[in-house]
């Protein structure tokens, strides 16, 4: 019977056979997956997939929207709620993906 950390799926399991035969099973922390962006679904540069990684400066990039939006989709979204802010454009006129960011840039 494994051990009570074993029994979770935070480790995967490799199979392996052993240089005397034996099938054995062999635990494993799972590797953590680059971040992607909330909009277009495109990985994050800047930010680290360790799960060691120390300090907030390292888990996450320091501007708004860091560590959620790329840095496109950021602009994108600073422009868009400048412009309902001055009055260039309704909130009814962008997508709904990007509605609740804009509201969140409008609060701040």
């Amino acid at each position: 019977m494994p051990t009570p950390k074993q029994r979770s799926r935070s480790q995967r399991r490799l199979s392996r056979v052993t240089p005397k035969g034996r099938n054995v099973v062999h635990y494993e922390r799972r590797k953590g997956s680059f971040p992607h962006c909330a909009l277009c679904g495109a990985e994050l540069n800047g930010i680290k997939t360790s799960t060691h990684a120390k300090g907030r400066s390292l888990r996450t990039n320091s501007r708004k929207f860091g560590g959620v939006l790329c840095a496109g989709c950021a602009s994108n979204v600073i422009k868009l709620a400048s412009r309902i802010e001055q009055g260039e454009m309704r909130l009814n006129d962008i997508s709904v993906r990007q509605k609740e960011f804009v509201l969140q840039m409008i609060a701040h």
